[in-house]
């Protein structure tokens, strides 16, 4: 074999990646997929619920309005001057309704199934004018998709 001949077949040797040096790859995008997908998962979930606690804010303004005018919960949206429970929705809420000192963020639309159909109420204590709102899902949305005030 001449010197040239070998150079080529050692060249020719070289390329390319072998299957198993291929299936190794595949393998560990299968490891880092299986540990990413979860975190990213819970992450969306957290940001869903969160998106409710934004839109609760009209709500909360109006029932804290409410009691300092006049010193009691309002009964229901209407009475908090408030429009219907549904007209306050957003891409992962369908409703925020008020109930006299609750407030109750349903998910649904696009929200995760996880969340989907389920509610996290604010519940309004009135320390002598000024309103404090404790935050709960009754136990139906796991711990871990809550707002560290939820949980």
């Amino acid at each position: 074999m001449s010197p040239t001949a070998k150079g080529l077949d050692m060249h020719r040797n070289t390329k390319g990646f072998t299957l198993i040096e291929l299936m190794i790859v595949v393998a560990i995008i299968g490891i880092l997929a299986s540990i990413a997908l979860p975190a990213y998962q819970s992450y969306t979930i957290r940001a869903q619920v969160s998106e409710g606690l934004e839109l609760s804010g009209p709500a909360k303004n109006a029932v804290a309005t409410f009691v300092y005018d006049n010193g009691t919960f309002p009964t229901d949206n209407s009475d908090a001057a408030m429009e219907v429970a549904t007209d306050y929705s957003g891409a992962y809420v369908t409703s925020i309704s008020v109930s006299g000192a609750v407030i109750s963020i349903q998910f649904g639309n696009r929200a995760n199934t996880q969340i989907s159909g389920e509610t996290v109420t604010l519940t309004a204590v009135n320390n002598d004018g000024s309103v404090s709102w404790t935050c709960a899902s009754g136990g139906v949305i796991k711990n871990v998709y809550l707002p560290t005030s939820c949980k």
